[in-house]
């Protein structure tokens, strides 16, 4: 391990044959707010839009940083895009990385300030 990656600055990760470094808050790109990611809230799981070339490892630092919480654990998974049509044309919205983490007993990150 580096030194940017002890000093929790930036991390590599290896993607598709290559090592691609990331500043830890570049990571994360945004809250999933839905239905279902407002239930596992209750449970102590948060739901992260990240980005494409991110693991495990990267987001687990990511969120401890931005957060300071103790993350237990990271599911990652890849949302497909959907087809949809506009009238005659058919276009596919992106394609993403979504990360589900666990926090420990007693953490919570507080998403919305205010409402």
């Amino acid at each position: 391990m580096g030194r940017a990656a002890e000093a929790g600055q930036a991390s590599g990760c290896q993607g598709r044959g290559r090592l691609v470094t990331m500043h830890n808050l570049s990571i994360l790109r945004r809250p999933v707010v839905t239905e279902k990611s407002t239930l596992l809230q209750e449970k102590g799981k948060y739901v992260f839009e990240v980005d494409d070339r991110a693991n495990k490892i990267q987001v687990r630092r990511a969120v401890e940083d931005a957060f300071d919480v103790k993350v237990t654990g990271v599911n990652i998974m890849r949302v497909r895009g959907k087809s949809k049509r506009f009238g005659p044309r058919e276009s596919v919205r992106r394609s993403w990385k979504k990360a589900i983490v666990t926090l420990a007993q007693g953490e919570t990150i507080t998403i919305f300030e205010g409402v």
